[in-house]
Order: C-alpha cells, then sequence, then structure tokens
C-alpha cells in the first residue's frame, strides 16, 4: 500500500468527525428517553385522539358492504395494469400520457428524474395511483358518524403522504443522486441532524426550518422603529416612530394573535405590514404579548379582554390624547376584538371607531381541519396535560398546524436535513413560526369550549364577559374583514358567517394564498389576488360568483377603506415618549424577546453545572 493509499482522505476525518458526534448524541438521547419513559408510565392515555375507534368504525362499515371495497381493488388493478402499459409503450420509445399525474404545485416531484428517468417516474406515478385509490375507498364509506369521517380523512392524507416515495432515500432521485455523489456523507449529516432535532425537542422530534442563529429581534428581523410606552402582566403597547410629518387624527391599534408573536407583520422592511401602515400616515400602536409559564395558569379570557384591548386602548388615550382608535385584530387577536366590542357594544363604550378583521374567526360553525383535533375526548386531554403545567406547550400547537400542510411544513424538511444531510435555509416566516409560544390553561380551555365546541360568540348572550351578555350583532362600527382563499386555520366561509352577525357597514375581501402569506403580501411584492363585491348576500358562494377579481395585494383595497372612515383628517406626526406615556425600552421590547428554545437550553446549562 502507498502512502497516499494509507493516509486517510479529508473525507474520511470528516466522516469519522461526523461519527463520533453520532455516538455522543446517540448515548445522551438514549438516557434521557429511558429516564423519562420510567417517568410517564403512569400518565399514558392511550389513543388520545380517537383515531382507532374511527377507523374500527371504517373498517366495520367497509367489511359490511366487501363489494364496494371489491369495485375499489379492480379500479386500482385497472389503473396499474394501464401504468404497466404506458410504461412498456415508453421504454419503446414512444410518447405517451402519464396515468398519473402530481397536482399543481406539489413540489415534491419537482426533480427532472422523477419524468424523465424510466424508475423513478415508475415509482412516482405507482404511488400517485395507490394514493388516489386509498383516499377515495376511505371518503366514500357512507353512514360513517361525521366526527369519524374527519379524522378518517385526515389520518388517511397524514398516512399517504408520509409513504410518498419521496420520503425514502433509495426512492428519491434527488438523494441518490445526492448520495453517490458525496459517498453517503449526506446520510452521515442527515443522521447528526436528526440526533440534533431530537435532543433540541427533549426526546421529541422538533424539526428544524430554518437557520435560528440568522435572525435576532431588532436586527434583521422585527426592525421597524418604536418604543415600549406601557405594560402590564400579559402585554406590551408598543408606539412605532412616526416616518411621515403629518398623520392620522386617529391612532391604529393592532391586536395580533396570543399564540404567535407580533413580529409576523413586522418581518423585514419590504413585508412589514407595520412600517407600511407607519409610511402611510398612521400612528402605530401594537399589542405584544406575553410568553406565559406556569405562574399564568390562571389567567382568564376576560384578564386577556381586560388587559389586552381595554388596557391599550386606554394607555393610547393618554400617549395620543385621542378618545377614538381604528383597531386591527389578527386571527385569535381578532376573536378577542370581536368579545370586546360586544361588551363595548353592551355598556355603550365607543373608544372604537372601525374594526379591521384580519382572518378571524366570529363564528367557529366552519372549523376546517383543526376541527379533527378539538372534540370532548381530545379537550379533557388537553386539559389534563395544561393542568399538570399551567400551560398549553406552544410546540403542541406549532406541530398540530404544521399537520395542515405536512408536505410542505414537515416531509420537506425530513427530505432536506436528514436525506440531503442539508441545514435549513435562513428564512424570516420560518423562524417566526419556530418561535412558539404558549397558553395559559384556563383562558385556552375557556376558548376551545366557548369558541370551538359550542360556538358560543355567534350567539346573542351566549357569552358573559366584564359582567355584561355579549351580542356582537350590536356592534354597529364600521368593519373590514380580510380572509384568504386557501386558509387551513380560519376557512373563508366562516370568516365570511361571522362577518354578517355585525349590524354595521361591512366590507368583506378575500384574498389569495392562506392565513399567513396572504395576509403578509405587501403590494411591492405584487403577489396573488384579491376580490371585492359591493354585495353582500347571505350565501359565501353566492359572494364569490358577483365578486371581481384584482391582482396584487389587499393592503391598497385596506388604506382606501381605512382613509373614507378616518375623514382625511390629518394632525402633526405623534412622536413615542411625547405624551403622557413615558418610554420603557426600544422595540420590540422584552416580552417578545423570550424564545423557548433558548430559554430550554438555558435552562438545561444552568441544570448541568
Amino acid at each position: 500500500m502507498s502512502k497516499e493509499q494509507a493516509k486517510p482522505t479529508a473525507g474520511s476525518a470528516h466522516s469519522g468527525q461526523v461519527f463520533a458526534e453520532v455516538a455522543q448524541r446517540s448515548s445522551r438521547i438514549m438516557g434521557d428517553f429511558l429516564k423519562r419513559q420510567s417517568e410517564m408510565q403512569n400518565s399514558v392515555v392511550a389513543d388520545e385522539f380517537g383515531i382507532a375507534k374511527a377507523f374500527m368504525d371504517l373498517s366495520a362499515l367497509m367489511l359490511a358492504k366487501p363489494e364496494h371495497l371489491v369495485e375499489a381493488q379492480m379500479n386500482m388493478f385497472w389503473d396499474y395494469t394501464r401504468l404497466w402499459q404506458s410504461s412498456w409503450m415508453q421504454m419503446m420509445g414512444q410518447k405517451v400520457e402519464p396515468v398519473a399525474a402530481p397536482r399543481k404545485g406539489d413540489n415534491r416531484f419537482r426533480h427532472e428524474d422523477w419524468e424523465n428517468h424510466f424508475l423513478f417516474d415508475y415509482v412516482k406515478q405507482s404511488y400517485l395511483i395507490a394514493a388516489r385509490h386509498i383516499h377515495q375507498a376511505v371518503s366514500k364509506v357512507e353512514h360513517l358518524p361525521a366526527d369519524a369521517r374527519k379524522k378518517v380523512d385526515f389520518f388517511t392524507r397524514q398516512y399517504i403522504d408520509a409513504l410518498s416515495p419521496s420520503n425514502f432515500a433509495l426512492t428519491n432521485p434527488e438523494v441518490v443522486r445526492e448520495t453517490l455523489n458525496s459517498g453517503g456523507q449526506n446520510l452521515l449529516r442527515g443522521l447528526n441532524n436528526l440526533l440534533a432535532d431530537v435532543e433540541r425537542g427533549e426526546g421529541q422530534l422538533q424539526i428544524s426550518m430554518t437557520d435560528a442563529k440568522a435572525f435576532k429581534m431588532g436586527e434583521n428581523i422585527a426592525t421597524t422603529p418604536g418604543k415600549v410606552v406601557y405594560q402590564n402582566e400579559l402585554m406590551q403597547l408598543i408606539q412605532y416612530q412616526p416616518s411621515t410629518q403629518k398623520v392620522y387624527k386617529r391612532p391604529l391599534l393592532i391586536i395580533p394573535p396570543w399564540i404567535n408573536k407580533y413580529y409576523i407583520l413586522d418581518l423585514r422592511e419590504s413585508n412589514s405590514f407595520i412600517k407600511w401602515a407607519v409610511d402611510h400616515g398612521h400612528t402605530v400602536f401594537v399589542v405584544s404579548w406575553v410568553n406565559p409559564g406556569k405562574e399564568y395558569a390562571g389567567k382568564t379570557f376576560e384578564d386577556y379582554l381586560h388587559r389586552g384591548p381595554n388596557d391599550a386602548l386606554d394607555a393610547i388615550e393618554k400617549a395620543t390624547g385621542e378618545k377614538q382608535v381604528n383597531v386591527i385584530g389578527y386571527c385569535l387577536g381578532g376573536t378577542l376584538l370581536g368579545a370586546a366590542l360586544g361588551v363595548m357594544a353592551a355598556k355603550k363604550d365607543k373608544r372604537v371607531a372601525s374594526a379591521t378583521f384580519f382572518v378571524s374567526l366570529l363564528d367557529f360553525s366552519i372549523p376546517g381541519e383543526l376541527g379533527v383535533f378539538i372534540d370532548e375526548k381530545q379537550v379533557q386531554n388537553l386539559e389534563r396535560r395544561m393542568n399538570e403545567r399551567g400551560y398549553l406547550e406552544g410546540s403542541e400547537m406549532a406541530g398540530t398546524f404544521n399537520m395542515l400542510r405536512s408536505n410542505d411544513l414537515i416531509w420537506s424538511f425530513v427530505v432536506n436535513n436528514y436525506l440531503m444531510g442539508k441545514d435549513p435555509f435562513p428564512f424570516d416566516l420560518l423562524y417566526w413560526n419556530s418561535d412558539s409560544t404558549r397558553m395559559p390553561a384556563k383562558m385556552h380551555s375557556f376558548y376551545l369550549r366557548n369558541m370551538y365546541m359550542a360556538n358560543k360568540l355567534k350567539d346573542p348572550g351566549g357569552i358573559s364577559l366584564d359582567g355584561v351578555p355579549i351580542d356582537i350583532s350590536k356592534i354597529k362600527i364600521p368593519a373590514y374583514f380580510i380572509s384568504t382563499a386557501e386558509d387551513h386555520i380560519a376557512p373563508w366561509k366562516s370568516v365570511y358567517k361571522g362577518a354578517r352577525i355585525l349590524s354595521g357597514k361591512v366590507r368583506f375581501v378575500l384574498g389569495g394564498s392562506g392565513h399567513i402569506a396572504g395576509i403578509v403580501n405587501p403590494p411591492a411584492a405584487n403577489k396573488y389576488c384579491y376580490w371585492t363585491s359591493p354585495e353582500f348576500p347571505e350565501d359565501a358562494d353566492a359572494w364569490l360568483g358577483a365578486a371581481v377579481r384584482h391582482e396584487g395585494s389587499w393592503w391598497a383595497d385596506w388604506q382606501a377603506w381605512i382613509d373614507e372612515n378616518n375623514g382625511g383628517v390629518k394632525v402633526a406626526a405623534r412622536v413615542p415618549g411625547d405624551g403622557k406615556l413615558q418610554v420603557i425600552e426600544d422595540a420590540p421590547g422584552s416580552y417578545v424577546s423570550l424564545h423557548l428554545g433558548a430559554e430550554k437550553a438555558k435552562s438545561k446549562t444552568a441544570a448541568t453545572k
């Protein structure tokens, strides 16, 4: 053997280093896992989601009519026969149409080899045929209870998505190429990435979606200049520095959801709704919710009402001298806004001049796929876990939302991080998505039971807050509703139903894309579209049938609406701290800066010292 042959290569040295890291991580993770298993043995709940029962009911109904199952099997057999014929003709050099093709926008099969390479094209089409027939077989079963049908449909799709050939090293052409080119280094790196994510999740897989180290709050994310001018135990109130000499007389308050952090509306300068509103002459205030720990377990929905919008309105009057404010509520923040306006209507409180609802539910009769996770048994189990800790862990809710778009938010990262062995790309939106927040046990239980399960907010007197029964049909101020066509969290037809309950003049707008991208859609990006209509019929489909499509962002439409409602009155720009409220600290403030991942890492480091 020559000296050159005996000398280890850089690749082998790197492999040895990766193997050492893998061994060290594996040992530590296994030790932690065994310790947790012994602690959790007595608290395991079987079939927490009711999946087994739903599929048992499905199986019984399918076996009761075996002829339907035989028909489904024969249909799938004939499709496979067509695929065999098509594949042989393709091998003979003939141009043939695919038997099964991925839907438009399915990024799992975008690599050219899925179409150009005979074997991978066959694997892809085989999977698509099976996926179609499996889903059709379960969806056509008659007499399955509605709740069971939702679970069967949802979890069947999860199963089908998990079995995609793109998720396995030997059947993904891109992974095969990378493995051959790197001598398997991608799989070693991927294993290390996998173990790092399990370790970061303390025994549970928390897939890294972005490079968290690439972002720092206030430096390259949440950068719009402003000051914290008020705070209480539940929120900080940020007032933003004006960028125009004149501003609207009425300030603008934004209430984000407490389930996520406010800076989804202030990611970067180019896509910040907050900066855009400031640049268009608004005196912008934003609520930044606290990230609660176990000491907040007893906080109620009513506490969030008082310490959130109510305190914010009082503080804004002190800061600006204005008694009337325009308010925006985003998602759960819009639900809270609706409840607050119901209380204000009962008390003849006129501090809110207009209300804007970003993808917000006031009527929960169409909860969408989130309804799969909300029934009596699941809420009881959730309450048990919340009562043990005092809160709902943010990562649990984030995991549920990710399942709604599993191919984009789970499996694409499995392929990139673990099979390709790549580090996730720095992406501001996914950094925000991973920056999860907790929810106090008592408040979240009230929200789930009274809003999602009982749908009481829409009913006159269904819910009482602050000592008065709420009737949101008594809300008479101008309102603007923006929903999005592909929203999996707040389906647009349910948002539409809630908008129709209000008694004032309502403008309903339907945007393109989904719950986040459809809202964070600046005009400069020139993306998506939106629909408007002067009519407001009872039926949502009738509204859409008469609506006019416009290209681009809905932001300009909202600005025209708010300008009309403001009456065009302008005053000198207001600087944070110039009013009766003193500056506490610079934006984005300390409440939003608490990152649960960093908090856990810090606690773990302290525990080992």
